[in-house]
């Protein structure tokens, strides 16, 4: 008994078909691209307008605020930037932001280690107490935060005082980032290192770290990001020279209520260290975060 050949032309518009849809799916649709358009616009154009809003005059501003700079003036940008305050109110924001990063790493990946490495009752229960730190503002132990920063550590108005908190709650994302790093390393390498007559922090330190740095750097953009913007917690703690920059431009602010340019210029300056740092880690970011999903 024989077989009559499939006909070619009764596969081809099945597979013209299935090339369409895959097509279609892979391009996107209009309604996710207007959709996509306007999370943009909405996200993007208050930046933009205090951008441009620096370099116009406050007559212009209040002949036409939503117009263009005409003509473009410099004046604000560089009475910020000749302004001591403004470079006070950064070098207290670094110094804070890189004391709570490194806080962050050291103390995180510490952490993470033997939630990761070591088998032990109670693991997934401690590693859950992380995972409902998440769940925890810090606005609810603000009040408690200051009796104890300011009264018991006598931390008041210091860069340690304010990066120890900020550091703490940034463990529990931290945890929850490394620790598949750590765990997906093989247990074949760390038996290996143990028989060449390796300790265990010795394995730590020479060679988990270095194959865990993706995550690490992470981390360390997501606690300096996060530490740069925060604003409850050096407001309480914070005073006079060591505010740091959030505080500066609402100091600024109001101090300068009427000269709305330089209060844009202003603010468009205390964001760009943090916008760059953070657009210049993006591509470790994302991969730190796809190698912790895989692991």
């Amino acid at each position: 008994m024989s077989v009559a050949p499939t006909s070619d032309l009764s596969i081809a518009p099945h597979v013209r078909r299935r090339k369409s849809s895959s097509d279609s799916f892979r391009g996107g649709s209009p309604l996710i691209y207007g959709i996509a358009l306007v999370v943009v616009a909405v996200t993007l154009g208050p930046v933009i307008y205090g951008v441009l809003g620096g370099f116009r005059t406050n007559a212009q501003l209040a002949a036409t605020p939503a117009g263009l700079p005409s003509p473009w003036v410099l004046d604000n940008y560089l009475g910020v930037l000749a302004n001591p305050a403004f470079w006070q109110y950064t070098w207290n924001s670094v110094a804070v932001a890189m004391i709570t990063t490194a806080a962050v790493v050291v103390f995180g990946t510490m952490a993470a280690y033997p939630l990761a490495r070591y088998e032990f009752k109670g693991r997934e229960a401690l590693y859950m107490v992380f995972v409902l730190g998440l769940l925890f503002p810090a606005a609810v132990a603000i009040v408690p935060l200051f009796i104890l920063i300011t009264q018991n550590f006598g931390l008041g108005n210091t860069w340690l005082g304010v990066a120890l908190p900020q550091a703490a709650f940034a463990l529990p994302t931290t945890v929850i980032i490394l620790r598949p790093f750590l765990m997906a390393i093989p247990k074949e390498l760390e038996e290996a290192a143990l028989l060449d007559g390796a300790s265990r922090i010795g394995f730590f330190w020479r060679i988990l770290l270095p194959l865990s740095g993706p995550g690490m750097v992470t981390v360390g953009v997501l606690a300096f990001v996060g530490s740069w913007n925060a604003y409850l917690l050096p407001l309480l703690l914070l005073q006079g020279e060591n505010k740091t920059l959030p505080l500066g431009v609402a100091d600024f602010s109001s101090e300068h209520s009427s000269d709305t340019a330089g209060v844009f210029a202003f603010t468009t300056l205390a964001m760009i260290p943090a916008l760059i740092f953070f657009l210049a880690m993006q591509k470790r970011i994302v991969n730190g975060l796809q190698g912790a999903v895989k692991g």
